[in-house]
């Protein structure tokens, strides 16, 4: 659920909305940057860092059970691979902006490579792995943002880059305007044809960067899980400590940043550095703190609206790509012809109506069924045999 809230902007508007305020077509009022730095707070990162931590849990969850039954890594390596083949599906028939096709490659990873290390070890090399991504990140963008941004270098050599990186910003703008006028005006099938075209090599070409973020967050969740973070055995004061602490320092650091970028006029590659390489090392201590806040709280919120929301997690799977299969509906011409459309406020109205039918829908299933849709689908293509479904 907390996902759609980041990924809206660049299903209703360019992708680049989902960072870049100047991207949206509809314009962004004073109180939408506001809304923004707000977003970049709260949610952006966030909800991918909590997702990719619970994920990494579930690995090592996954790989108990199936050494209790006496299998081996290899069913965890072919259920990683199904999942690689609905993220690339995902990626060129519905949404460019999945992440299903990063978890599995790094899944696979830490699965073959790091599994069988001690809960210590899976922490540290985790840890370490995100600072050397948070380091990385930090310079890359930091120098990307003042040799853009700032005056004309003195350096032939550094011009040409200054030139090199306008340019890149400029065709990352021209193709969400082309993204505008395919999807507002053009079929389904030429919206497909420009995500092969233009962004074809992505997932791949992405995929090295995953040693900075996704692949060390799994690490560190796995580690979590065997520690006993998810399983009630810490101290619950100070789990609840260290949880809001996180979120604290994390979120006050994240609200300079959002400052700082606000004050310099939300240009392409300060709103770029932003998000990816200043806010990295902040947004690990919200996404720990959101975690340990979960684990501490979520067991004891069996009430109407704990119950749902729990629901629609074990159908999550469904739920992210039934969103998408939607988004793409309403977005596109081929449904109601609204992308482009809603500005920041509106979008966030889709977002409110979109986690109400996922309320609405996910524990009346799950009271009748055994598993969401693509659970089921994915657990049976996991074991190579057909499950029952119904209760």
């Amino acid at each position: 659920m907390g996902i759609l809230a980041a990924n809206i902007f660049s299903m209703g508007q360019p992708f680049t909305a989902y960072m870049y305020p100047e991207a949206f077509t509809t314009g962004h009022s004073d109180a939408e940057d506001w809304m923004w730095a707000a977003q970049l707070v709260l949610i952006d990162g966030k909800m991918r860092g909590l997702f990719t931590i619970l994920f990494g849990a579930g690995l090592y969850l996954f790989m108990e059970k199936a050494w209790a039954k006496g299998a081996s890594r290899w069913l965890q390596v072919k259920r990683l691979l199904w999942l690689g083949l609905f993220g690339l599906i995902h990626f060129y028939l519905i949404w460019r902006g999945d992440i299903l096709f990063a978890y599995a490659v790094s899944g696979l990873v830490a699965v073959l490579l790091f599994i069988n290390l001690s809960a210590r070890n899976q922490l540290i090399l985790g840890i370490l792995g995100y600072i050397a991504g948070g380091i990385f990140y930090a310079i890359g963008m930091t120098f990307m943002q003042v040799t853009a941004d700032g005056p004309e270098p003195d350096s032939a050599a550094l011009s040409e880059v200054r030139s090199e990186f306008i340019k890149a910003a400029e065709t990352d703008l021209t193709d969400g305007r082309a993204e505008t006028a395919i999807q507002q005006e053009g079929s389904y099938l030429e919206f497909v044809s420009h995500t092969i075209g233009e962004h074809g090599k992505d997932p791949l070409v992405n995929a090295w960067l995953l040693v900075f973020e996704t692949l060390p967050l799994m690490l560190i969740g796995m580690s979590l899980y065997r520690f006993g973070l998810f399983g009630g055995e810490w101290d619950p004061r100070t789990q609840r400590i260290w949880g809001w602490a996180g979120l604290a320092v994390g979120g006050l650091l994240t609200a300079i940043i959002a400052s700082m970028t606000m004050e310099g006029g939300f240009t392409y590659y300060d709103v770029l550095a932003a998000h990816i390489g200043w806010s990295h090392f902040p947004r690990l201590f919200m996404t720990l703190g959101l975690a340990a806040l979960l684990a501490l709280y979520a067991p004891h919120a069996g009430n109407w609206i704990g119950d749902r929301i729990s629901a629609a997690g074990r159908a999550a799977f469904t739920n992210y790509i039934g969103t998408s299969l939607v988004m793409l509906m309403i977005f596109g011409n081929w449904g109601f012809d609204l992308f482009g459309q809603l500005g920041r406020v509106e979008l966030y109205v889709v977002v409110l109506t979109a986690w109400i039918a996922m309320l609405a829908w996910s524990q009346p299933w799950l009271i009748r069924f055994r598993y969401g849709p693509l659970e089921w689908v994915w657990r049976c293509m996991t074991y190579g045999k057909v499950f029952a479904l119904r209760r």
